[in-house]
């Protein structure tokens, strides 16, 4: 059986850069590594993810967005998460189920046990072996998030950058809720530090954790 590794954080926190640092620092190492992300990972879950995220489906409300996250990720840990994890590979996803319970739970105020019940049914028996918070103040994650979308001429995928930064706010203290429940689980890291020293950081949480091969 494979190793499963998911990322989560707010808005702008580095995710995207460090996921790949890692999946570099493990391959050095030795592992087969596949990289995914959620909502999506697969041609179906894609298309999923451009409704979710297109700031011009504004009127969606929010059982429709968790009815739609819990189907994508039906089809993603189906189709990309499972056969890889079954085949020995460490499989890093950018964003899995604690993103959509602490998004649409501490965010929109979703019932938080209906939540666990939907990634429950749509991930199986998939659960993170180690999951990576990088953390960082509201402030510095969404002015990083609105820099990067406002360089893409396509695909501005900004719905959730527009909510106000209270929502953004009770995000962040639902991911540290979270990592404070499950210590075991969890390695926070500070995402307010440059791109090295974070992945640094990144690097030696996973080496210390992953199986060696």
């Amino acid at each position: 059986m494979g190793y499963f590794i998911t990322f989560e954080g707010i808005e702008g926190c580095g995710k995207t850069t460090q996921i790949q640092r890692a999946a570099q620092s493990l391959r050095e190492a030795g592992h087969r590594v596949v990289v995914t992300r959620e909502p999506g990972g697969c041609p179906i879950a894609d298309d999923i993810r451009a409704i979710l995220l297109d700031a011009g489906n504004s009127a969606m409300v929010p059982m429709t967005e968790l009815l739609l996250y819990a189907a994508a990720r039906a089809q993603h840990v189906a189709e990309v998460i499972a056969p890889a994890l079954a085949e020995g590979a460490v499989v890093l996803c950018d964003r899995f189920t604690d993103s959509t319970l602490v998004y649409q739970g501490f965010g929109r105020n979703l019932d938080r046990d209906l939540i666990t019940r939907l990634n429950t049914l749509a991930a199986g028996q998939i659960r993170p072996d180690l999951t990576i918070l990088l953390d960082c103040p509201v402030t510095v994650g969404l002015a990083r998030a609105t820099a990067r979308i406002s360089s893409r001429q396509t695909n501005r995928e900004e719905r959730f950058e527009r909510e106000s930064l209270l929502f953004h706010e009770r995000v962040r203290e639902g991911f540290l809720s979270l990592a404070g429940g499950e210590p075991h689980r969890f390695a926070v890291i500070d995402g307010n530090e440059g791109v090295e020293a974070t992945a640094t950081a990144v690097a030696d949480a996973l080496l210390s954790r992953v199986p060696r091969r």
